[in-house]
């Protein structure tokens, strides 16, 4: 071969290498998520499908941890080296923190050509725009004052499903005698945030909206934020004494292995329960914390979308866009147990757990009755959020009595707000 002919041969391969890294580069998202338990994992393999279908690939970025505190930790270290993911799962403020960071993108051509402002509920897009503007794709609404009972324990502890404070501590007290873990439970802020929610809300809406979202210093110091530790503190003595550290899906599988009677969880957990080949109603039995029914209290999965290059901001794009499909939410929420974030999807494939979560959502909006968690990120700010996470959970270890965590917690939400 002759240097001349050489040359242009080289110059014809790296021409060729260049376009296939840009094509590459063109045709990939990177994301940054928490959804590694099974179910999770596979409610997010039909995104990746989806995507790949329209011929843009996924590269993982997994961060292990339910509440999403290392992904955002990682997050952080990403976006501080000027490397943002391409898009991040997200949660509440925390987005609306970035976005005022001025670090998300812009999805506005998307939401607009496909009419989101019209099907996404008013209370989703107080966290998927900032300033008027777009800047992530919510996935679903998941409610968090969920219980899940073991159907075979419900049925040797009298059969019925507990409405009522009284009645759950009845059932729980047959559980106890009958030889189970009562209650499942992992030992993590954000899982003992998570049952203290839905204890706030069983006490009145007007308290929950008080307290958790209004953080009215009367509310938060009262007695009937006294009490709410009370039931807390007897809620903890139905949970085993391996419970510290204990991932939420390993709490879920000590239900579906019948070695515990229930589990307060959000929505997410029937996840596991049914990639357990578990059916509703049969194996298990979905009710509302006791004393919560038509309230709701809320958090939502979306993907803000980072600033990124030019050449990025085409799958970007096309990723929001099939997160928003009606027919990707509908095969997403499904899966993940969750009910969709837009109002126009058919109910028709969703078990009876989900029809009910649809019909919950829909009658609590209407009602005014549907909150945002302030376990999950939906109520106030992380640093408010962050100081319930602290009182309610050295409380739940017995390091405060129900009186100390009172006034802990009134103190402690007046120094950051």
């Amino acid at each position: 071969m002759t240097t001349f002919r050489a040359a242009k041969y080289l110059a014809g391969v790296a021409v060729v290498a260049l376009s296939a890294v840009s094509a590459q580069a063109e045709e990939s998202v990177e994301v940054l998520h928490w959804w590694t338990s099974g179910g999770e994992a596979a409610a997010l393999d039909v995104l990746k499908k989806d995507l790949e279908s329209k011929g843009v690939s996924w590269a993982d970025m997994p961060v292990a941890g339910g509440g999403g505190e290392q992904a955002m930790t990682a997050l952080r270290a990403r976006v501080t080296a000027g490397n943002a993911p391409t898009a991040v799962q997200m949660l509440g403020f925390d987005i609306l923190d970035w976005a005022k960071e001025g670090a998300l993108g812009n999805l506005n051509e998307v939401a607009a050509a496909e009419g989101w402002d019209s099907v996404v509920p008013t209370a989703l897009q107080g966290f998927g725009k900032y300033d008027g503007n777009w800047i992530s794709a919510p996935v679903n609404v998941h409610s968090t004052n969920w219980v899940w009972i073991s159907k075979s324990a419900l049925d040797a502890a009298g059969g019925k499903a507990p409405e009522s404070w009284d009645e759950l501590v009845a059932v729980l007290d047959k559980m106890q005698e009958n030889g189970l873990t009562a209650l499942a439970h992992g030992g993590q802020a954000w899982q003992d945030a998570t049952i203290f929610d839905a204890v706030v809300l069983s006490l009145g809406t007007d308290f929950y909206k008080a307290s958790m979202i209004d953080l009215d210093p009367a509310a938060l110091g009262g007695d009937q934020m006294v009490e709410a530790f009370d039931r807390m503190s007897k809620l903890r003595s139905y949970v085993d004494d391996n419970f510290s550290g204990r991932d939420w899906n390993l709490a879920s599988a000590m239900v579906i292995e019948g070695k515990a009677g229930m589990q307060m969880m959000g929505d997410w957990a029937k996840g596991e329960f049914l990639k357990a080949g578990q059916v509703p109603g049969q194996d298990f039995v979905c009710i509302r914390f006791p004393g919560t029914q038509g309230a709701v209290t809320f958090n939502s999965d979306q993907f803000a979308m980072f600033k990124v290059g030019d050449d990025r901001t085409g799958p970007q794009k096309l990723m929001a866009s099939a997160i928003m499909s009606p027919t990707f939410q509908s095969a997403f929420n499904v899966v993940k147990g969750s009910v969709p974030a837009r109002t126009d999807v058919p109910n028709d494939a969703f078990d009876d757990c989900g029809k009910k979560g649809m019909v919950d959502l829909a009658d609590a909006n209407s009602s005014g009755t549907l909150y945002g968690s302030m376990a999950h990120g939906h109520a106030a700010p992380a640093a408010v959020k962050n100081a319930v996470y602290d009182v309610v959970t050295r409380h739940f270890n017995g390091e405060l009595s129900s009186q100390e965590a009172v006034e802990e917690l009134a103190a402690a939400i007046d120094a950051v707000k």
